[in-house]
């Protein structure tokens, strides 16, 4: 399952600090995609060789009463239930003030490990006052003093944090079966797709969004495949938040996304290819996810022989450098090519699992290298002499050659561009890495 750490306190604590010491200075989060915002709420961090992600709440805050029991007790305990551990960030500059106190209140009911972190300890006076935050009562009887902006601290709280994480190689009851998940926005048909395709009310189907509350997942059996297929809460932009991502749906599909092997996003044929679901193939793309895209509501569009060209090729567009996202259009309202549907996400599965053997790579690839090597650099000529796919669980490919540093990213999509044209890796994200012969 996955190890999910959240981090929630009032504002100006240091919260967004402490969360980029922990994704950033760990180097695990993954590349920012060219055009894409990076979604400010989360991100991946490593620690004692066991992953995580660590997911910032941003600040409750105090004036109008009714905000903050709505609103943030609804983002407090969708943290509390999705989270393997709470970090509550208190300031040892400030002390401990009422809206703490009032905040622990509402962690009291979690069963869930809660550790507290004293922030901006950064001398031996601050450090002591960090003891006072004991009278909360709270957390697993230890106050961890921290400076988020240098770092200092944070390492004995991390040792103390992954004891609650699951081995690496703990055993998956539904290990090896394909997990596939759909996401997307609130009311674009995910249920009605799920449910059209086990013919039965498997989710709840209403036309108000946002009545998936939680993942649904279902084990499934199609033309003799077993898969696991998991239906999420919508994804929706908050009205008056800049955030890019709605907390709660993130937080809710989240788990799902990096359980499974397959993403199917899904946008509305009625509003094309919004900002939000460009995020949500940004979240699958940043997690090595197979990924496609499933248009639906299909039904809705008046059309001639010439519009679902059109309309894939505006998709394309939006999609840079990322075309090889195989696009499917669909009604789960008359059930067209839902199946089609369910066949591309296996398609995708398989391709991610696909090993190409070092002969083939080196037999297509190398003559086309020869053609068209790479630039030169400072007079200096870098020859690539063998390729290997490395025993990953996606697909990377190792190029050995002799000046590795200087081969430049137009180059990495040349080669990428030809591995995908070679073979069939429709759907999957590759990464190619290079070696010092």
């Amino acid at each position: 399952m996955a190890n999910i750490v959240a981090i929630v306190g009032r504002p100006n604590v240091g919260k967004s600090t402490f969360f980029n010491r922990l994704v950033e200075e760990r180097k695990a989060i993954e590349d920012n995609l060219s055009g894409v915002t990076r979604d400010r709420h989360y991100g991946h961090a490593q620690w004692g060789g066991k992953y995580f992600s660590v997911i910032d709440t941003g600040g409750y805050v105090t004036g109008s009463e009714d905000v903050f029991e709505k609103e943030i007790r609804k983002q407090v305990n969708l943290a509390i239930e999705e989270a393997s551990v709470i970090l509550f960030v208190l300031d040892c500059h400030d002390g401990l003030t009422d809206l703490d106190k009032e905040f622990a209140n509402v962690l009291r009911g979690t069963q869930k490990p809660i550790y507290l972190v004293a922030n901006k300890a950064d001398n031996l006076e601050k450090s002591l006052m960090a003891n006072e935050f004991y009278s909360l009562g709270l957390g697993e009887d230890q106050v961890f003093p921290i400076t988020a902006t240098s770092g200092s601290g944070i390492g004995d709280l991390l040792d103390k944090i992954i004891t609650h994480f699951s081995e690496v190689g703990e055993e998956d009851p539904d290990d090896g079966i394909p997990k596939i998940s759909i996401l997307g926005r609130p009311n674009v048909g995910k249920s009605s797709f799920l449910n059209a395709l086990l013919g039965r009310e498997r989710s709840i189907v209403t036309d108000e969004a946002g009545t998936t509350r939680d993942s649904i997942d279902t084990r499934y059996k199609l033309f003799g495949q077993d898969f696991i297929i998991t239906d999420t809460a919508g994804i929706r932009k908050k009205a008056k938040v800049t955030e890019d991502i709605e907390f709660y749906s993130v937080m809710r599909s989240l788990r799902k996304l990096e359980d499974s092997d397959v993403v199917i996003v899904m946008v509305d044929a009625t509003r094309g290819l919004e900002s939000q679901d460009v995020n949500l193939i940004s979240l699958a793309l940043k997690n090595n996810k197979g990924i496609m895209i499933m248009v639906n509501k299909w039904d809705l569009i008046e059309k001639d022989h010439k519009t679902m060209e059109a309309f894939k090729e505006g998709m394309v567009e939006k999609l840079g450098e990322h075309k090889w996202i195989p696009i499917i259009f669909t009604s789960a309202l008359t059930k067209q090519r839902i199946f089609q549907a369910i066949e591309l996400a296996m398609k995708v599965y398989e391709n991610k699992r696909k090993k190409v053997p070092t002969s083939k790579l080196n037999e297509l690839l190398l003559p086309e290298i020869e053609h068209y090597p790479p630039p030169a650099n400072k007079g200096k000529y870098i020859k690539i002499k063998y390729i290997t796919q490395l025993p990953t669980k996606n697909p990377v490919f190792a190029f050995f050659c002799n000046l590795p540093q200087y081969i430049k990213s137009p180059y990495t999509r040349f080669l990428e561009n030809r591995l995908r044209e070679n073979f069939d890796f429709e759907g999957v994200p590759i990464k190619l890495v290079y070696k010092k012969k």
